[in-house]
């Protein structure tokens, strides 16, 4: 009875190893694969929520902040492992950055009619803080 519970407990403890090298493996190569497709110009998802374009990445120096564009004209330095995953990747390093913009004029939602869209409402101080409708 004895050698069956140390044969369990062996078996046990090969199987939680194996299964950590297994994760440990998986977590690498997906490690490997945000870095290759953290360049400039690609999409990227920050943590804290934010969605943005990188401009400038050192993937030799964590420690260095990244250049992160999230409005046109607007950059903001984060840390590198603010990165949480790319969006976006950019195909090659000939890629166009502004190619990846697309303007939301050239490509407005067929459903949605801005002549149906609910009026605007907005307070008004004068007015006791009662909501009117804009004219």
């Amino acid at each position: 009875m004895d050698i069956l519970l140390i044969v369990v407990l062996v078996a046990l403890l090969g199987f939680m190893f194996w299964n950590s090298r297994k994760r440990m493996q998986k977590m690498k190569a997906e490690q490997e694969a945000k870095n290759r497709q953290t360049v400039p110009g690609a999409e990227v998802l920050l943590q804290g929520g934010l969605y943005g374009t990188i401009l400038e990445f050192d993937p030799e120096d964590l420690d260095k902040p990244a250049l992160i564009e999230i409005a046109p004209g607007t950059a903001i330095r984060v840390h590198s492992q603010a990165i949480i995953r790319v969006v976006t990747p950019i195909e090659g390093d000939d890629a166009d950055a502004d190619d990846e913009f697309v303007d939301a004029e050239e490509h407005e939602d067929a459903e949605f009619d801005r002549a149906d869209a609910p009026a605007i409402e907005s307070i008004d101080p004068e007015v006791d803080g009662k909501r009117k409708p804009e004219a």
